[in-house]
């Protein structure tokens, strides 16, 4: 590892001023990948910023209309923990309860999962289904960003020299809808995805689908939305057929890789599975089943 300066700034000016000071700069949030990209050479800096101590990073705040509004230092174990995203949130709890294990749980954050923007992360399409809209601060002010405009690659996120994730925001969801969250490993838990799917529901005062999103990880270069997925259910009624359609339609959209985890056909055809799943589980948050 090479040699680096390390400062912990007591505000969100004070973390940008040193963001945009020239050095090459790197964040810690939880340091549950950083630290490991560092000793292993992967990433090299001048200066590690510490955000644990910036207030706006390390706050989750409800507002008047429902949103949640979570910050990108918060540890995942305090975001499940949470009465209010427990509540009314759970989808954000199937994935971030899922994120390595409880001693991991206990420093990684929300934040840092997105930016380290591997394309099996478990945050990703859990916030893509849900909605959820990025906070971003920098020298020239501030800026927002849905979730599914965030990754640009394997491993690279959309932003720019001396920008900051603050905070995510997921906004309410109406009556008479739900989303879930749901992933295969081969293992039972420790373990990346070999394909994931985070689904949104929402039904009309008929019980027809109004409303839909699929966004699938760990089977393109970053997680994806399908729209195809979408279109084959709205308007129809919830079930085995149009759930049925909508998993075919994620099968058809994944672009995999071949690696030790799983192969191209495993993964095309887990993206057909996990989908159909999670929209059953959507269902069922709907009708009360949590």
């Amino acid at each position: 590892m090479h040699a680096f300066e390390y400062a912990r700034p007591g505000s969100l000016a004070e973390a940008l001023a040193l963001a945009s000071n020239g050095r090459r700069a790197l964040f810690l949030a939880g340091g549950t990948d950083v630290i490991v990209q560092l000793r292993e050479g992967r990433r090299a800096c001048d200066l590690l910023i510490d955000l644990k101590h910036v207030p706006e990073l390390t706050s989750i705040t409800v507002g008047p209309s429902g949103a949640l509004e979570i910050g990108a230092a918060v540890p995942l174990a305090e975001i499940y923990e949470h009465p209010v995203v427990r509540r009314d949130f759970p989808a954000l709890v199937d994935a971030a309860s899922i994120i390595g294990g409880i001693a991991i749980q206990s420093r990684a954050s929300l934040g840092g999962n997105l930016c380290n923007a591997s394309p099996a992360a478990d945050s990703s399409p859990a916030l893509m289904a849900l909605g959820a809209t990025l906070r971003i601060a920098g020298p020239a002010g501030e800026r927002t960003l849905p979730v599914a405009d965030f990754f640009t690659g394997p491993g690279q996120n959309a932003l720019q020299p001396g920008e900051i994730l603050v905070s995510i925001r997921v906004p309410p969801l109406p009556p008479q809808s739900a989303a879930f969250y749901h992933r295969f490993i081969p293992r039972n838990e420790m373990d990346i995805a070999v394909a994931s799917s985070g689904v949104y529901l929402a039904l009309d005062d008929a019980g027809r689908i109004a409303d839909a999103r699929v966004a699938l990880g760990a089977v393109a270069p970053t997680p994806i939305f399908v729209p195809a997925a979408r279109d084959a259910l709205l308007g129809r009624e919830p079930g085995a057929e149009a759930f049925a359609a909508a998993g075919e339609a994620a099968r058809a959209a994944a672009r995999p890789i071949d690696d030790m985890r799983g192969s191209v056909a495993q993964r095309r055809h887990l993206a057909r599975v996990l989908t159909v799943r999670a929209l059953e589980n959507a269902l069922r948050r709907i009708r009360g089943a949590q």
